[in-house]
């Protein structure tokens, strides 16, 4: 049965609608009116092998940061729903990712504890649309909503665009590791029983 969440959310600076699968194949239909944004989400997808159906009406006349937030508000929700009471998945997920010059590592505890670590720095102030400053508050925004602990660092890199991209497919491998079922775990992978 497939793991899977519908996550809807409107406020008065956003209207988001979101359908995320973890047992997917990795299909994406992402419109934010945003365009990076919507590249950095497809990669996630996409290297994740999840499903991410995201529509988001958000006032980008003010700029991007109600919509990016609140996207990371929702995939974070929908994220922790999908994987529902985490009976049988390895919890921990963990990648080095290369692109080009550029090398990043994520790594992930489903701890039912948010708790955000972020070492990286842009040079420039957006990428296409998007603040840069919009990547560390997008994945702060998923990791408390979805309750899980997230650590991201740029080991190295120069171009601001590769920094980004490999931030969000690196995220989606230990996502992926993470949320994956081991037949040898019994209920959750915990010594309390719980997380």
């Amino acid at each position: 049965m497939s793991r899977y969440a519908e996550i809807s959310r409107k406020t008065k600076e956003t209207d988001i609608q979101a359908v995320f699968s973890v047992d997917g194949s990795g299909k994406a239909d992402i419109d934010t009116g945003i365009g990076f944004f919507d590249h950095m989400l497809d990669g996630f997808t996409r290297h994740g092998l999840f499903d991410l159906r995201l529509k988001c009406r958000g006032d980008l006349n003010v700029d991007s940061h109600h919509s990016i937030e609140d996207c990371g508000i929702v995939l974070g929700r929908a994220i922790k729903e999908a994987v529902g009471d985490k009976a049988g998945i390895k919890r921990y997920g963990y990648f080095i990712l290369p692109m080009d010059e550029t090398l990043v590592m994520c790594a992930i505890d489903l701890s039912g504890r948010p708790y955000f670590v972020f070492d990286a720095e842009f040079e420039a102030e957006k990428c296409g649309e998007m603040d840069t400053q919009m990547v560390k508050e997008f994945f702060y925004a998923v990791s408390y909503a979805a309750e899980m602990n997230l650590h991201m660092k740029v080991l190295y890199g120069a171009n601001d665009h590769h920094k980004a991209e490999a931030l969000f497919k690196c995220f989606a491998k230990a996502l992926d590791m993470a949320t994956q079922k081991d037949e040898r775990i019994t209920g959750v992978l915990s010594t309390k029983g719980t997380i």
